[in-house]
């Protein structure tokens, strides 16, 4: 398994990401019957050659949703309460209804080794990041289409089911 590089990653997403959607789009309105054992396939093979370590781009450059038991969670494990874990890295977003973090790169994302300081805690977004084996498949496709621009997995798996599945 080989270390992410970002900067090459973000280089194939310029030139590769509308035609990912645009694949995903036609997956979305016609899904084969074979999808979903297809990305369960893909999942593993993803995985040995992703080192999400190496990467964090998701910690950096997006934010999780923060449940109230999420919220609850971690304040217990940081010994705050949910009013000052709020207060001091959260606001709410009036347009999703989400609490989220005030900023990026998170709180919590040690920038040395790319380990979470929460990660046995961590928000349930987080640990179902980035819900590649979800299923059914077909209603996550459009999760798929937002983070192909920021996650070198979903990136890789998206372009593993075009070699297997050409639309």
């Amino acid at each position: 398994m080989q270390p992410v590089n970002l900067r090459s990653f973000k280089q194939k997403v310029r030139y590769h990401q509308s035609a990912f959607k645009k694949y995903l789009g036609k997956i979305e309105k016609k899904a084969p019957d074979s999808l979903n054992k297809l990305v369960v396939i893909l999942d593993k093979a993803v995985w040995n050659e992703i080192d999400c370590l190496s990467c964090a781009n998701c910690c950096k450059t997006m934010t999780p949703t923060f449940t109230n038991t999420d919220m609850k969670r971690i304040a217990a494990y940081l010994n705050i309460t949910v009013m000052e874990m709020k207060d001091r890295w959260l606001h709410f977003d009036k347009k999703d209804k989400d609490w989220v973090n005030n900023k990026q790169p998170c709180q919590f994302l040690n920038l040395k080794d790319n380990k979470c300081s929460i990660y046995p805690v961590r928000p349930q977004s987080c640990a179902g990041f980035p819900h590649l084996a979800k299923k059914p498949v077909i209603q996550y496709v459009h999760v798929h289409q937002q983070n192909v621009a920021y996650c070198p997995a979903t990136y890789k798996m998206v372009e593993k089911m075009m070699e297997q599945l050409p639309a």
